[in-house]
């Protein structure tokens, strides 16, 4: 009786085990299913955040190596007129590029010079010249407002919403130091207020034979603002005869009170060649948005002659620096004064 009891045990335990088997495997299945799942799963995750990360460290790294190469390429430019001696053809890194007798109106150097282009502060120049032509007293304060702030490319100034200086002061740091605020302050101090001056800007321009050159606001800071080198050449002799814009615009720095400051705050000249002293320069005016470069114009004497240069869209804050040297060193080894001790003679196949 015990070994029937016994052997109907045994087969009980060993039906019982057969049939728990095959839900075992089943559940040992779903586990490492999961698991699988799981971690394709994650290794999905992984790849996209190494993939975010990577492609973001590859824009960043991207930028980077754009700013370097620029960097390289403007210190490289840089260094070149540092090195050029003036016996090689004359050849300029800026887009557009004139060089002009101021005397006796010959072209010494040309590129470009019909193509329209933004001319960022180079646009200044004109808003002195309609200030002055309206008599308003250099001596009269004006305040600077919230109107005068740029919204547009959202520029820092130094001089704080309610600032006051003098008329002279506003002329002085907006020519000199290219205070886009005193600009507009300028401006908006005009009769009639800003758009009544910007309409007195293209009219300037129209009676000074300007005929590619447009104006919709007095700073710069508006691409709009366009002109060819030829009209910017016109437009700095005509700047010329104000000697408040000769003075302004060669003064290496200006110191003025801001606000309740107890000390002055110091402005220096944007072009570097005038803080440098090795120049002889009777008018300057740099000017930079990203639209239209950097850019530079000049009166001054080269080799003995009243010369304007127009250099726009220079891509380095060097480059427009590099570009009037090897101007200097070019005219200084190719122009000869002639025999009879009147004028000059260039050399005709050194010019690019």
């Amino acid at each position: 009786m015990m070994k029937i009891i016994f052997k109907r045990v045994v087969l009980l335990y060993v039906a019982l085990t057969l049939m728990a088997s095959p839900v075992e495997l089943l559940a040992a299945h779903k586990k490492s299913y999961k698991r699988i799942i799981y971690s394709q799963k994650s290794a999905l995750t992984k790849h996209r955040i190494s993939s975010r990360y990577h492609g973001s460290k590859q824009k960043v790294s991207l930028k980077l190596r754009k700013s370097r190469n620029l960097q390289n390429a403007d210190q490289h430019a840089f260094m070149l007129a540092q090195g050029y001696d003036g016996s090689g053809m004359l050849q300029l890194s800026s887009s557009k590029a004139l060089i002009i007798n101021q005397n006796t109106g010959e072209t010494i150097y040309a590129k470009n010079t019909n193509m329209s282009t933004p001319i960022a502060s180079i646009t200044k120049l004109m808003t002195a010249m309609v200030m002055l032509d309206a008599k308003q007293s250099l001596d009269d304060e004006i305040y600077v407002s919230d109107e005068d702030v740029d919204y547009l490319k959202g520029t820092r100034s130094r001089l704080s919403v309610g600032s006051k200086l003098s008329r002279s002061d506003m002329l002085q740091l907006a020519l000199m130091a290219s205070e886009n605020r005193a600009a507009s302050a300028l401006a908006n101090n005009y009769p009639g207020g800003k758009y009544v001056f910007v309409k007195a800007m293209n009219l300037k321009a129209k009676e000074l034979g300007l005929i590619n050159t447009h104006f919709v606001d007095p700073t710069g800071l508006d691409s709009g603002n366009v002109s060819t080198a030829e009209d910017l050449a016109k437009m700095v002799q005509a700047a010329y005869q104000y000697p408040e814009i000769r003075l302004a615009t060669t003064s290496p720095s200006h110191e003025v009170y801001v606000g309740s400051h107890e000390y002055p705050t110091n402005f220096v000249n944007t072009n570097g060649l005038v803080r440098g002293g090795e120049w002889q320069i009777g008018l300057s005016k740099t000017g930079f948005i990203n639209e239209a470069g950097r850019c530079l114009v000049m009166q001054a004497t080269i080799a003995g002659e009243p010369m304007i240069v127009v250099l726009l869209d220079s891509f380095g804050k060097m480059t427009r620096i590099g570009d009037a040297n090897r101007i200097r060193k070019w005219m200084e080894y190719n122009i000869q004064p002639t025999t009879t001790g009147q004028g000059y003679t260039v050399t005709a196949d050194r010019i690019s």
